[in-house]
């Protein structure tokens, strides 16, 4: 038998190729051939080969060079620059370096660039190398450069001083393993016994500075409501949001390589992005993308306990995700139809769709049911005769502390964004004898997603029937206005603004008094401290006249009869 010998494949040269002589081709493709010791960053020989023919061509040559020293790929460039060609998605740690050095020509004498240096930060090179070319095609110093650990200066990489040829003393295998240890340092001290996911939050403002920073404080406190570690946040004020990237590329950059210096894998936008925007942003980030819908909705899957809560935090999710599965392939779809669209039916993007439209209505049929079931109760409490409160306001303003401390209730009561999602409802007795049933709320968010205000409806609904409103404000909140705008829109959203309501400014014991008696007096509502008891006998004492106010006749309502009023200690003291 005779054995023909195959030769090796012929390994693919990136880049600008146009104009090149087939030896020159040859001897581009032989580069592959060449191995670097693990302990040198690049050999002599391998240095006068790339600057004799760089300087041949009169191009830039680069390569790509793993730990093991074996040259992965080789690029051509012009005389000023190299496009590095994509290197596929990354995703080995945070903690990681790519593994790969880049080495490449400069056809002068000059240092590295500033692409240089980007690319080494962006695509996280163990090292990028610059070789300068001289006179007679040989390389003439070296320029290098390093990433570098967080650090008070906010330094990003290390520059090295140039080196002659025959002086480079740096073992490499020792450096980068000495390297990735110190990187792996900087983080120990916040990784003990900690496996929350780390974030670096970004807002982008087209209009007032004010507005858009207290919008990105409040994205780190959804954040921490998420259980999010936040490294650090960015704002930027651009003309004119970018319809790419909704930053600027050149920030986004600044943030890719601030995420590797921080240890985050997670980038938060106070924007709801495009599916396009979500997927150019991953692609070039090789991070996790979410905005704050995305925040507010991992928020409440986490909050809801209830089977409803959890059905209808479900449906919002999926509505969410629906338009993000993807562009549909119409190539292989049978929906439209055609030459070559039959055979292998629907593609898994169409069926998952499908599915997901499936689930949706089966999600809205069980809410519906749920709703009359809902309906049906609520009908019942009004044949009972008692009027009924609802605590509505912004998350995180204080209406489960506040039902609890009227009705000695023990409601999980958190520093948190939306700790309450699932309604509760209690019975509250006034001085005068009147009783009726209190009800704690979900609570409200600026810009809340439309698809959750939707697939909260039927919790909502609680509210069509109540006969007063306790909207309680953080009084304490410098942006406590903006906040009452935003329920209000909300209310307004439901049709509920018609329902009288009674403003209760919470957190009184944190500001100035004469601040509160202002605010007070210019919303006709009542201050209290929910956490002190003795604050709140104004508050039942207004609502009790409220509540007389409302029903003079008392033909809804025959308890408020005036001669069923007795006057007894059931204040909160």
């Amino acid at each position: 038998m005779q054995f023909v010998a195959i030769p090796p494949p012929i390994r693919k040269i990136h880049g600008n190729l146009t104009g090149l002589k087939p030896n020159q081709l040859d001897r581009l493709e032989r580069i592959y051939r060449r191995k670097i010791p693990t302990d040198q960053v690049i050999t002599q020989e391998l240095a006068n080969y790339l600057t004799e023919l760089s300087a041949e061509i009169a191009r830039q040559i680069g390569v790509l060079v793993n730990r093991k020293g074996a040259v992965e790929d080789v690029i051509i460039g012009d005389h000023r620059q190299i496009e590095i060609p994509p290197l596929g998605r990354f995703r080995a740690g945070y903690l990681r370096l790519r593994g790969l050095r880049y080495l490449h020509t400069h056809l002068a004498d000059t240092p590295l660039s500033q692409e240089d240096l980007t690319d080494l930060a962006l695509l996280r090179f163990d090292l990028v190398g610059a070789i300068a070319v001289n006179q007679y095609g040989l390389p003439a110093k070296y320029y290098f450069a390093h990433l570098v650990p967080e650090n008070p200066d906010q330094k990003r990489w290390e520059v090295l001083a140039p080196i002659y040829p025959g002086q480079v003393e740096m073992q490499f295998d020792e450096f980068i393993h000495a390297l990735e240890e110190e990187f792996q340092r900087g983080r120990e001290g916040r990784e003990v016994d900690d496996s929350r996911e780390r974030a670096v939050l970004v807002g982008v403002s087209n209009g007032q500075r004010a507005l858009a920073e207290e919008s990105l404080r409040e994205l780190r406190e959804l954040a921490d409501s998420a259980g999010l570690i936040v490294m650090d946040s960015v704002l930027q004020h651009r003309p004119k949001i970018d319809p790419k990237f909704m930053i600027g590329k050149g920030k986004l950059d600044e943030l890719i390589i601030r995420c590797f210096q921080l240890g985050a894998d997670m980038l938060i936008f106070d924007h709801d992005l495009t599916p396009a925007q979500n997927k150019m942003i991953s692609e070039v980030t090789e991070l996790k993308i979410i905005d704050r819908t995305q925040l507010i909705l991992d928020i409440f899957a986490q909050r809801a306990h209830s089977r409803v809560g959890k059905l209808q935090v479900e449906l919002a999710q999926l509505k969410y995700q629906l338009p993000r599965l993807g562009t549909r392939d119409d190539a292989l779809s049978r929906i439209t139809g055609g030459i070559g669209a039959r055979g292998p039916g629907e593609t898994k993007l169409e069926i998952d769709r499908r599915r997901a439209r499936d689930r949706i209505r089966n999600l809205e049929k069980e809410l519906e049911h749920l709703r009359k079931g809902r309906h049906q109760r609520r009908a019942k409490r009004q044949r009972n005769d008692v009027p009924i409160i609802s605590i509505v306001g912004y998350t995180n303003a204080g209406k489960s502390t506040l039902l609890n401390a009227l009705t000695h209730s023990e409601v999980e009561v958190k520093n948190q964004m939306f700790a309450t999602l699932d309604p509760t409802s209690r019975r509250l007795r006034f001085p005068k004898d009147i009783e009726v049933i209190i009800t704690d709320t979900v609570g409200f968010l600026r810009d809340l997603p439309k698809d959750l205000i939707e697939a909260f409806r039927a919790t909502l609904e609680e509210l069509e029937d109540a006969d007063l409103l306790l909207h309680v404000v953080d009084i304490s909140n410098p942006e406590f206005e903006e906040q009452i705008a935003a329920v209000q829109t909300i209310l307004e959203e439901l049709e509920l603004q018609e329902i009288p309501q009674l403003m209760v400014f919470n957190k009184e014991d944190l500001v100035e008094p004469r601040f509160t008696e202002t605010v007070c007096a210019r919303y006709d509502g009542v201050s209290i401290s929910a956490i002190q008891r003795p604050s709140l006998r104004k508050l039942v004492l207004r609502v009790q006249d409220e509540i007389l106010r409302l029903y003079p006749s008392q033909d809804k309502y025959p308890q408020l009869k005036t001669d069923l009023r007795q006057e007894n200690s059931v204040v909160p003291a």
